[in-house]
């Protein structure tokens, strides 16, 4: 009898417990982060190389500009502004787009020996040609021990700054 009643049980147990049913895997995509925000970043140098090279990247959720260094540096200071000008003379740098990026190295592009990094040209230091969010990348100069560039992007969106050894990355959002 007691048997019977466990068999019983168990039916009953197994009928009221319920089934999970297993979805397919959907992909998805990617969640952009865009908390970074659009005020200004800086970080103050604790070395200073020199200034050897300026390229560009297209990533998924933003574009990137990065700078290399001979030597370390940690030191930016990077903002929009109304208007990017040329370091030392102060004249305007013509920059295509919505929002100009004002980015400042503590690094000059030259040393005892000489310059360290010449721009082929001074209008288009990478070819941005395609990307989602940057317009155009301009030189603003070197001078006293830093260098500035105009980045000239689609419109005022969420940006962040940071280092790595002898780089200076600077990545702006596709969207808020």
């Amino acid at each position: 009898m007691l048997r019977k009643v466990a068999v019983v049980l168990a039916a009953v147990v197994a009928a009221a417990v319920p089934v999970a049913v297993v979805a397919p895997a959907v992909a998805s995509a990617a969640v952009c982060e865009t908390g970074w925000g659009s005020g200004a970043k800086s970080q103050w140098p604790t070395g200073q190389g020199t200034l050897t090279d300026i390229r560009s990247g297209q990533h998924e959720c933003y574009d990137r500009l990065v700078f290399d260094f001979g030597g370390v540096n940690d030191g930016y200071w990077v903002e929009y502004v109304d208007e990017v000008l040329q370091e030392g003379s102060g004249k305007p740098v013509p920059l295509r787009g919505d929002g100009k990026l004002r980015v400042t190295v503590a690094s000059p592009a030259y040393d005892s020996g000489g310059p360290t990094y010449v721009p082929a040209n001074r209008s288009e230091l990478v070819d941005v040609t395609g990307y989602a969010t940057f317009r155009q990348v301009a030189w603003a100069g070197s001078f006293e021990g830093q260098t500035t560039v105009g980045l000239g992007v689609r419109a005022v969106l969420p940006f962040r700054v940071f280092t790595l050894p002898g780089r200076v990355v600077v990545d702006v959002a596709h969207t808020w």
